[in-house]
């Protein structure tokens, strides 16, 4: 795991080209994937793929928050029908099981609705014996980024490679578990929120999603 000081990105484009550059030994592989987690990831993974002339496809994941306190995850689903529940959060809280398969159900609906919605009718690309780069704008708690790659282990990959530009240290460390490979380029201490790591943190909408898939298939 690669980490250095703790300055902000400019924006998520910069992150993107930073991270590529971490990268560059991928350039020009066809057995090389990049997978953003929509919809932040996105223009990270868009920079990257385009850099290392590789291709990008999205990976659908969501996570389970917490009612009331929606930015606290009690757990994640993701494509292919994984759900990760963080049984130490919803054990604190006390929450019943019958509110977290409500939640289940809502952001299933959701993720269905993102992947017509960024894929239309083409399949996710074939993974299976490929180098799979999970790429996201930052990592806090991970609870997404765990299911995706539970979700990807899952297709038969012959490696996954995490990719981030910032990260929580502890989350970070973590992930090591769940991949081959975890590329964090800072690991800031405090490090509060994934936002407070770029000057320039403006929403990512669906057409901006759609646009750059769009873009990298040209």
């Amino acid at each position: 795991m690669l980490q250095v000081s703790a300055q902000p990105f400019r924006d998520r484009a910069e992150a993107g080209d930073l991270l590529a550059a971490r990268l560059s030994g991928l350039a020009d592989r066809d057995d090389v994937v990049v997978l953003a987690l929509p919809r932040g990831g996105v223009p990270v993974g868009y920079r990257v793929a385009r850099s290392l002339r590789v291709p990008l496809d999205v990976f659908v994941v969501r996570k389970l928050g917490v009612p009331g306190h929606e930015e606290l995850a009690m757990g994640a689903i993701a494509s292919g029908g994984v759900r990760l529940i963080n049984h130490e959060v919803v054990d604190n809280l006390c929450i019943p099981l019958t509110v977290v398969d409500q939640v289940t159900q809502r952001e299933k609906a959701e993720l269905a609705r993102r992947e017509r919605l960024y894929r239309d009718t083409r399949p996710l690309i074939p993974l299976s014996g490929k180098t799979v780069v999970l790429v996201d704008d930052g990592l806090a708690t991970g609870a997404t980024m765990r299911a995706a790659a539970t979700a990807v282990r899952q297709q038969g990959p012959a490696r996954i490679i995490v990719a981030v530009p910032v990260g929580a240290t502890s989350t970070c460390q973590e992930l090591a578990t769940e991949a081959d490979e975890v590329i964090c380029l800072r690991s800031p201490d405090p490090f509060v929120a994934v936002g407070l790591w770029y000057r320039d943190f403006t929403p990512t909408s669906d057409h901006e999603v759609r646009t750059l898939l769009a873009g990298n298939e040209s």
